[in-house]
């Protein structure tokens, strides 16, 4: 047997024994991984419903009942209530926006498009108003809206999702 032969031998060898190693260590680190989901699982579990609850409170929060009772009108101008209203709408957004991560990337569409859809309606109503216009009228007219359009608006859809979804982590 020459000195090549030899070496290729030996080298043969290292691979073979480098191969196995790796292949016991791959199992290892795949055993120890399915031992710890249990505890891992409970605290994701518990972090993803945490998410859901956030979302519940957060669509709860900026839907157009919830915004009106909570964002003072009184002596407000129409245009500065509806400013009032979108910062209300957009801080509690920014505030939940972490919880993306945690949920479905449909419900968080969902919840994005009911933020996006309130700030239009929004908008449109307060276009439609003269430009005298009170905060008080801007709220009557948002309510009469919600009240003429009851599915117009997204919030109890959204929620039911969010509902759904979590009922299926419990």
């Amino acid at each position: 047997m020459s000195t090549i032969e030899t070496i290729i031998i030996i080298l043969l060898l290292v691979l073979i024994l480098g191969f196995t190693w790796a292949l016991t260590e791959i199992y290892a680190l795949k055993k120890s991984l399915k031992d710890k989901p249990q505890a891992n699982d409970s605290e994701t579990l518990k972090l993803r419903l945490q998410a859901y609850e956030r979302l519940s409170l957060l669509t709860e929060r900026i839907s157009f009942h919830h915004l009106i009772s909570n964002v003072p009108n009184a002596g407000l101008s129409s245009r500065e209530m509806q400013g009032a209203l979108i910062d209300s709408i957009k801080q509690e957004y920014e505030y939940n926006v972490s919880q993306q991560i945690y949920v479905l990337p449909d419900i968080w569409r969902a919840v994005n498009n009911l933020k996006e859809q309130n700030i239009y309606i929004i908008n449109q109503l307060a276009s439609s108003l003269p430009p005298n216009a009170s905060g008080m009228d801007l709220s009557k007219q948002i309510i009469d809206f919600t009240i003429r359009n009851p599915k117009a608006t997204l919030s109890n859809l959204v929620l039911d999702a969010i509902n759904y979804e979590a009922q299926k982590l419990m």
